[in-house]
């Protein structure tokens, strides 16, 4: 269990890394059909359903090749 930790420790530094130096690498995320977006003047309200769908369906895949 440890070791999972730490690969998702640093899978989460080098994915924090790639959003400081590339801003604009992710920037189709949240904004697919399907992703509600409500903005009002005092608030905002975000549902990325389908960035959420898709983000599950690849790490599904890669942790299923990572099984075998």
């Amino acid at each position: 269990m440890p070791k999972w930790l730490i690969v998702a420790g640093c899978a989460l530094v080098i994915v924090g890394v790639l959003l400081h130096f590339f801003p604009n690498l992710f920037s189709w995320f949240g904004r697919l059909p399907g992703d509600i977006r409500i903005e009002s003047e005092r608030s905002r309200v975000y549902f990325p359903i389908t960035s959420m769908i898709i983000l599950s369906v690849v790490l599904s895949v890669v942790l299923s090749l990572f099984r075998r």
